[in-house]
């Protein structure tokens, strides 16, 4: 599922969250490494965040899992849960 098919508002909130400048497509890549690289490259420079970066980066990749829900592939959905491994493990939680 791509943002942009996001239901009530999700769109919008992903497009113009200044808590996160996310690279376009971060979420629909294949590889969970670059994705939880992505992540944590907006997390630490961001300007507009307020919480440390890693607890800015998970909620993040957390809200377009679960708003995403039945539209996302068993496949995206593997992949997804695997970034966020890799993410715990780039910040060493």
């Amino acid at each position: 599922m791509y943002p942009e098919t996001f239901p009530h508002g999700s769109q919008q909130i992903t497009k113009s969250s200044h808590a996160l400048d996310l690279e376009p497509g971060v979420f629909i890549g294949i590889d969970p490494r670059k994705i939880a690289l992505s992540l944590k490259h907006s997390a630490d420079s961001s300007q507009g965040r307020k919480a440390v970066p890693f607890a800015s980066a998970m909620p993040m990749l957390n809200f377009y899992i679960n708003r995403a829900g039945k539209h996302l592939s068993v496949q995206q959905r593997e992949i997804l849960e695997k970034a966020k491994d890799e993410l715990r493990e780039l910040y060493g939680k």
